[in-house]
């Protein structure tokens, strides 16, 4: 447990060195194609640039990716919740869990958020334990019974725990920041001076690396996350499931969401390695195979039949086993 908490904090420092230099590189190299032999200074400008949105973006990862998460998502605080009549049950439903969890992990408790939206999903989020939130969507709240629910919220306890959350949330920004750099790149590149002056063989050498890293930092982006991203899933269930003492829970609770076909509304490519599941459902057919490739989310199937050997002698727990009060049709969530 130690060794993996030592290992994000480290992986997280190499990850931000990496961005910092890879940042300030670019913008050099920017700078260069976009001056050509007539405005040579321009590669300083560029490192200068690079150098300022490394440091700010850097800074911003650290201290406001969760927010950014939290926001994207639509999470709202739960106290929201525990306001309205109709959700006041799970919502203390909720509350109660991971407080209970906090408590078995041996950290602060997290801020406790929930996103309005009917598919079944978790995430967690923050720097540190000290600053971590866990967020869950209604239909998750509504759907699993209390065994269910303590599994997932002990997987995204396990990546509060370990350090996950910082190194995940991080990413956020950090690869985001790439994606667009490389894109403004590609999209002004035909208004640079590349053109002008007198070519030299220097300046075009410098204007394919340009192109080449442009087109390769997208990819570079999507291998980041999913270097960071299935490994991380399969610890959190174990570490997860050690912490409720009741793998079943949890595994069961993955089987519902796997085979539940809602597509959560507000999900994107940014902040999907965050969730317990997979949020952005792939559908059959083309590129399936390719998605499925760089998923950041290891196979559902694989991780419910390690943590059904983890189960041993346990039962399943029987259907509705446990289960919390349900809100009316249509009741609506607070706003």
């Amino acid at each position: 447990m130690y060794e993996e908490i030592s290992s994000n904090k480290w992986k997280s420092g190499l990850m931000l060195a990496f961005f910092v230099v890879f940042v300030v590189a670019f913008g050099y190299v920017i700078g260069l194609v976009w001056g050509g032999t007539t405005h040579p200074w321009y590669a300083y400008v560029g490192l200068a640039i690079g150098f300022l949105i490394a440091l700010g973006m850097g800074f911003s990862s650290y201290y406001s990716s969760d927010k950014l998460a939290l926001s994207t998502s639509g999470a709202q605080p739960a106290e929201a919740y525990l306001q309205d009549a109709n959700w006041r049950p799970l919502a203390i439903r909720f509350e109660n869990a991971v407080e209970g969890l906090a408590i078995a992990a041996g950290v602060p408790k997290p801020q406790v958020y929930i996103i309005n939206d009917p598919a079944p999903n978790a995430f967690a989020t923050g720097r540190n334990p000290a600053h971590s939130s866990v967020a869950a969507t209604t239909g998750l709240l509504a759907m699993m019974t209390d065994q269910e629910l303590q599994g997932v919220i002990g997987h995204e306890m396990s990546h509060v725990k370990n350090y996950d959350i910082l190194l995940m949330t991080m990413t956020i920004v950090l690869v985001g920041t790439v994606i667009l750099i490389s894109d403004i790149f590609l999209r002004t590149f035909w208004f640079s001076d590349h053109d002008t002056g007198g070519g030299g063989e220097a300046s075009l050498i410098f204007m394919i690396i340009g192109i080449v890293l442009a087109i390769l930092a997208p990819l570079i982006a999507v291998l980041i996350k999913f270097w960071i991203g299935r490994k991380r899933e399969y610890l959190a269930d174990a570490n997860g499931a050690l912490l409720t003492r009741y793998p079943p829970g949890l595994a069961n609770a993955l089987r519902k969401i796997g085979s539940d076909t809602k597509q959560l509304k507000r999900a994107n490519k940014a902040t999907a390695h965050l969730y317990i599941a997979q949020p952005l459902r792939t559908k059959e057919g083309r590129g399936s195979v390719m998605n499925r490739m760089f998923d950041t989310h290891p196979p559902i199937e694989d991780r419910i039949a390690r943590l059904d050997a983890m189960a041993g002698q346990f039962q399943e727990i029987q259907p509705g086993q446990g289960g919390g009060a349900v809100p009316p049709a249509g009741a609506p969530a607070p706003q």
